[in-house]
């Protein structure tokens, strides 16, 4: 399942992202780091490929040539956000 970095909506019936594509939910630009599996804060450049080139803005389009979507499992995204709004929740408990 792909899902949209800013707004975590399900990104349906696309089975090749294309540099121009936006998510029909919020309009944020698909082809960007925050959606690439080799995206990582912590390497260098913030990537996992070696030989990519920097890109500055990481959540806009880019022309990446080592662009893949990452893919999440349905269950994981449904577990993770349980979380978050479990730990949002006791923030708030008394």
């Amino acid at each position: 399942m792909k899902l949209c970095h800013a707004c975590k909506k399900e990104i349906a019936g696309t089975t090749k992202i294309g540099r121009r594509d936006e998510c029909s939910s919020c309009g944020a630009d698909l082809h960007c780091c925050h959606n690439c599996a080799f995206h990582d804060r912590t390497a260098s450049k913030q990537c996992r490929e070696p030989v990519a080139e920097f890109v500055r803005e990481k959540h806009k389009a880019n022309h990446c040539d080592f662009f893949a979507y990452i893919e999440t499992r349905a269950d994981a995204a449904d577990t993770s956000l349980a979380r978050a709004r479990g730990a949002l929740e006791d923030l708030f408990k008394p």
